[in-house]
């Protein structure tokens, strides 16, 4: 009988292995970070209202739960950079075989879509 058929559908062992937390901590830190995104742009969106609407934006920020909040933030950012990192680390391991070029493709299309974003801020229009 082969492996596949004898292991169960869903091991609990396996969510308990710290890759697969580590994994799931990553994914949703990203998760919160992106929904906080948003929030982050509406309150600098006041700037563009006036001085008297990002004080008032500023006056209500200055609470204590929006404290525990940007603590929470920082937190959250902490653990999905050392994740983050972590993936890396993984992913540079050496290896063998095609996908060890993989990454250069990566890079170049990130570095394409950085530079034609600037080249838009700056050009003509």
């Amino acid at each position: 009988m082969s492996t596949a058929l004898t292991m169960r559908r869903n091991d609990r062992r396996a969510r308990a292995h710290p890759g697969f937390l580590l994994a799931m901590a990553h994914r949703l830190s990203g998760l919160a970070l992106a929904l906080f995104l948003p929030l982050h742009f509406l309150t600098l969106g006041t700037a563009l209202k006036g001085a008297a609407s990002l004080d008032a934006t500023l006056r209500m920020i200055d609470m204590p739960l929006f404290k525990v909040g940007e603590w929470a933030l920082v937190v959250l950012l902490a653990v999905h950079s050392a994740c983050g990192i972590r993936l890396l680390v993984i992913e540079f391991r050496p290896w063998s075989g095609p996908r060890k070029n993989w990454w250069t493709g990566v890079v170049g299309v990130a570095i394409a879509a950085g530079l034609a974003f600037a080249l838009a801020l700056v050009g003509p229009g």
